[in-house]
Parts: C-alpha cells; structure tokens; sequence
C-alpha cells in the first residue's frame, strides 16, 4: 500500500501543527490498514480473449520510483528515469532520437514539445533541453512534483506551493508568476493539473481550475470543481489530479478524494460533477469518462451529462493506474503489472497482458498506440486490434 505518494505538505506553520495530529491518526489508520486486515486483490478473472495487445516497440531506461510523466508531440514520445536519463524515440518506431543526462536526480519529468524537453530535479532545478542538448538551468525556489508544460516556446512549471512560473524556453526567462490568493494551508505532494486549451494555460488550484493568459499569467476564468466538507485541513484536501483529460472542448479531471467533473472550456464553466473518492487521473473522450475510486472499483460516466454508462467492480485492491482510452477500449495496468483491455460499452474484459511491473504513470494514447512507462523503466509501445 502507498501512503507517502499522495502525503499533504505544509504550506504554513498553522498548517504544520494541524498537520502533526492529523497525519499522525491517518498514519495509524494507514498502518492498519496495511497490516493483516488489508483487502486482498480480486484474483484475476478467467477470460477469453476478444481482443489483442500487440507490442509494436519497447526501449529501457533506468528505473523510475516516482510518477514521472510521458510526453508525445510531433510524432515524438520523450521519457525519463528516476536517475535523470531522459529520451525521445520516433513514436511510431520505436528509433532514438536524442539521449541526455539531466544533472540530478529527478522529482518531476518529463514535459515537451516535440523539440524541448523540460525537467525538474530533487534540488528544484528546472532543466530545459533542446533535441538532447541541454540550453539553460533556473533555479526554483520550491518543491516541484508536477511535470512541466512546454508549448508556444514557453515552460510552465507547478510547484508544489501550487505557484505556476513560466519561462521562455529558448533563453529561461522568467516572465511572470500566478498564484490563487486565499488558497488552502496545504497541498497535495502528487502530480497536480496542468496543461493547455488552445490559447489558455490550465492549472490546478487546490480544488479550482484556473485558466491563464500563457503570456501574462492573468485569469480568464476560475471554476470550483468541488466543495470538500472534512473536518480539519486533511481531509478537506481536495486537489485536482493531473494528467487532466481532453475531451473536444471540455477537460475531465477528479479532485482527490471527491469527485470527477468536466468543465466546458470554452465558456469557462462546470459541465457536471460526480462524487467518487479516488486518488487516480480519469481519462475522457467525446463519449465517455472512466476513473476508479480508492477501492479500485470502475466507473464510466457520459460525457455530455455524467449519466453513469457501467461500473466495474472485478479489479478491487488491485492497485489500479490512471486508465486511458484507445478506440473504443479502455486500458488500465495494475499493481502487478496486468494491463487489461475493456470495451468502453460495457466494461467487459478483451484482453490481457503482463508487462514487466507496474506502470510508473498514467497510459498515454497517441499515434494510434497505447503508450506505457513501467516502474522497471521499460516504454512499451502497443496496439490494440
């Protein structure tokens, strides 16, 4: 069971002795949890294949111990290691375009364009690379978890304070700085929202999803995704999740541990909302969104109105990634390393396939293929017939 990949971080002294008490009953509930008590996985359901996963490709890398993120543009899918090795490779081939070394080990990894690749260190050193070779260094001056956006020659980066900075990639300048006055006293230490909506920077704060001019880091609009209600600053943590998903013109995210939404983009506005307490990234397209809650239990919801479409409830405590949909089938890889394929009608199984270990980060699908990093460091490449 892991624990300390979504532990809150104090953002005031206020914060810090609320903390102390509150992590300190949620440590014990979380060590009981994780002793004999502990639910047992579902056991793997017998199947009969209507599906296949082929790999097309697969490249190593080190190992990776965080959720460091996959990046696709252009054709080009760029990863990276725990250790600081960063890669891209010719999305449909598999063949290497560049290699680099980042000079540290990483806490957030990996954003990019298609040509310059953005990274994070342990010692909050924002590191930017153009086609391998690396450009310039900033020094941050917080803990950044979050993989860094590249897009329009500019890097945004999301600290874990849930400051956003952005910068000119080309030459590392700093150009401006936002963050939500008023915010909560602490935040979450996972991967936070963060992306783009044509000419409109996406950020996550703390339950809020904020949409910024990219080149003057001024609001356009600010939705309240959902209301917690606990008790004290812990449980009413309710950051939103990254990666967010896209849907035409709306955007699917859950806020940690209460709820999945999607918000129409172009007025600025919430669509719908769902409670669902889970923890993991929801993935979306026109027709439906799909997310697990804390107990590993899926469920699809209608795109258009949040009507629920099916639940699945065959993959409880099996530690469940982020899924992702491919055509018409839904993906998602558990603890174990199982990647199942589902029909996104029904949520009946087609496939399945064991990987290496389990995936370091939420699938990726572009290209036509599915995209998966493995905490071994492997970067499959499948396809799904």
């Amino acid at each position: 069971m892991t624990f300390t990949r979504f532990i809150p971080v104090a953002l005031s002294q206020r914060a810090t002795r609320l903390l102390g008490g509150a992590l300190s009953a949620l440590a014990l509930a979380t060590l009981a949890a994780c002793g004999s008590s502990k639910p047992s996985p579902a056991p793997l359901e017998s199947l009969k294949p209507e599906a296949s996963l082929t790999t097309v490709w697969s490249q190593r890398l080190d190992s990776v111990s965080g959720a460091l993120t996959l990046a696709s543009s252009q054709g080009v899918v760029t990863t990276a290691s725990t250790d600081g090795e960063i890669a891209a490779f010719d999305g449909a081939t598999g063949a290497l375009r560049w290699r680099a070394q980042a000079k540290g080990d990483l806490s957030a990894a990996v954003g990019s364009d298609g040509r310059h690749a953005a990274v994070v260190t342990t010692d909050n050193e924002l590191q930017v690379f153009d086609q391998g070779k690396w450009v310039w260094t900033e020094r941050l001056p917080g803990r950044v978890i979050t993989a860094p956006l590249v897009a329009g020659e500019r890097v945004f980066v999301q600290a874990v304070d849930r400051s956003v900075r952005g910068y000119d990639a080309l030459d590392g300048r700093w150009l401006w700085q936002y963050q939500r006055p008023g915010g909560e006293p602490l935040a979450l230490a996972t991967s936070g929202a963060l992306g783009a909506f044509r000419d409109t920077l996406l950020v996550g704060q703390g339950s809020r999803l904020v949409g910024l001019d990219p080149l003057k880091g001024t609001v356009r609009f600010d939705v309240n995704v959902g209301t917690p209600r606990g008790t004290n600053e812990v449980e009413r943590l309710a950051d939103l999740v990254g990666p967010m998903a896209r849907a035409d013109d709306e955007v699917c995210v859950r806020a940690f541990q209460l709820s999945v939404a999607c918000l129409e983009l172009n007025r600025g506005s919430l669509r719908w909302s769902r409670p669902q307490a889970g923890a993991q990234a929801v993935a979306a397209n026109e027709r439906l969104v799909v997310g697990a809650d804390g107990a590993d239990r899926l469920t699809a919801w209608k795109t258009e109105n949040g009507d629920v479409l099916w639940r699945a409830d065959r993959f409880t405590h099996r530690g469940l990634s982020a899924p992702a949909i491919i055509g018409e089938r839904v993906a998602v890889v558990d603890a174990e390393g199982y990647l199942h394929l589902l029909s996104s009608t029904d949520g009946r199984t087609l496939a399945r396939i064991e990987l290496d270990s389990a995936a370091a980060a939420a699938p990726l699908v572009a290209n036509q293929l599915l995209y998966v990093t493995t905490r071994k460091g492997t970067l499959y490449a499948l396809r799904a017939n």
